[in-house]
């Protein structure tokens, strides 16, 4: 009966120091890869169109969806609007307070052009992701029941693994532990127009339980049909992503000349090869301008800096400029060197905080210092005090917490 009872009693949770300044930290850490360092003080109009950058779209003053504001806006203009979080956009200047805004103005940068002819929206803008159209999170799902999201790294839309077209979730790559083992997803539909990825061999792609598919590339009435094993990601299981929403893996990716780091795929048995069949500086031999290529509508998981495998011939860069897809040729349009970028903000700034302290103390004078010093020795014998004559059998709440910063708040008083 007794330990029914103590079974109903509610247990206050409890955690360490050291647990909760690593969470702070963690989360300190996921914001600035989300915001890639932005600490949101100045509206980002006056950068142009940035390669990257974090941004929101407020239903409130646009409920359209068709404007995005910077990290900054969406904290000074839209502060308490109903605000959709869209993690990252490519190629985006912030739309505060223009024409879409009516007769909102932008509080932080107010004279910008009548509207951004440049930015390109989707149904994420309107709080919709997926081929299904739901919002994240969707409302009619438990917080416990709900499923992250995977990113297409092409039209930038969110996709429920189940709605990604794939026969099984078991074809989405990921290791043991149910992490992703992919950098960069394409969606079934954007699969088509990257659908020369697929003569590309397995440099590219993610290596685990790798099927066989057949490309057919048909050239001046000769046609070519290379079965490549390592063109197709074999699919695993993934592990969706998290926070807003789906957290995809950055890697440390290093430059690499066109072409090297290439390695010869397969086919049926015999190395496709890789020398320069069309033009001298191209890493996959074949014109893509002139050539037809068989395509597929299936997702791509593409590996850890795959893009710098891909051809940067000039023939390639001007195929995938005509198919709208220029960026996979700039390597810090990646959300691996995006999340890089705003870890190195992160730490240059930690180091400008630390400089400061140290500055602000060497700044002061004695008395000054004496305060700071003696407050110092004040909570070291408090916490002291209480640690002695607390029952180490018991844990630490946080009233406990609560009544020693009281009793130091009573001794200042007293002094």
């Amino acid at each position: 009966m007794g330990d029914a009872f103590d079974d109903e009693v509610e247990v206050e949770q409890t955690v360490s120091i050291q647990e909760y300044l690593k969470d702070v930290e963690e989360r300190e850490l996921e914001a600035d890869l989300v915001l890639g360092g932005d600490e949101g003080k100045e509206c980002t109009y006056n950068n142009g169109y940035m390669k990257r950058q974090a941004i929101f779209s407020c239903l409130t003053c646009t409920p359209e969806g068709n404007a995005g504001v910077c990290t900054a806006c969406s904290l000074s203009c839209h502060d308490g609007h109903d605000i959709v979080e869209l993690w990252t956009k490519r190629s985006f200047r912030c739309d505060c307070g223009n024409s879409k805004f009516g007769e909102f103005f932008c509080k932080l940068y107010p004279n910008k052009d009548v509207e951004n002819v440049e930015n390109s929206y989707n149904q994420n803008f309107k709080g919709s992701y997926c081929t299904c159209g739901r919002p994240y999170p969707d409302p009619e799902v438990e917080a416990e029941d709900q499923v992250e999201m995977i990113q297409c790294c092409i039209c930038e839309d969110w996709f429920h693994e189940e709605h990604l077209g794939l026969e099984s979730s078991d074809e989405v790559p990921r290791d043991e532990e149910g992490e992703p083992l992919y950098e960069d997803v394409i969606c079934g539909a954007c699969s088509v127009v990257c659908s020369f990825i697929r003569l590309y061999p397995r440099a590219v792609w993610t290596v685990e339980k790798q099927k066989t598919d057949s490309v057919s590339v048909s050239k001046d009435k000769n046609v070519v049909e290379d079965t490549q094993s390592g063109c197709k990601s074999e699919e695993m299981e993934t592990k969706t992503s998290p926070e807003k929403d789906c957290k995809l893996v950055s890697a440390k990716s290093e430059s690499v000349p066109c072409g090297e780091g290439l390695q010869k795929g397969e086919n049926s048995g015999k190395d496709i090869d890789l020398k320069p069949a069309v033009d001298a500086v191209c890493a996959l031999g074949v014109d893509l301008l002139v050539t037809a290529i068989d395509s597929e509508r299936k997702p791509m998981f593409l590996s850890k800096s795959w893009r710098d495998a891909l051809c940067r011939c000039e023939r390639c860069n001007d195929y995938c400029k005509q198919k709208g897809i220029g960026f996979l040729l700039d390597k810090e349009d990646s959300i691996a060197e995006y999340e890089k970028m705003g870890k190195q903000k992160r730490e240059e700034k930690l180091q400008k905080q630390e400089g400061a302290e140290l500055s602000l103390l060497e700044n002061l004078g004695h008395v000054e210092k004496m305060e700071i010093l003696n407050g110092i020795a004040d909570m070291k014998d408090e916490i002291r005090t209480f640690l002695e004559s607390f029952d180490s059998s018991k844990p630490i709440t946080s009233d406990d917490v609560h009544q020693v910063f009281e009793n130091l708040a009573k001794k200042r008083r007293r002094e």
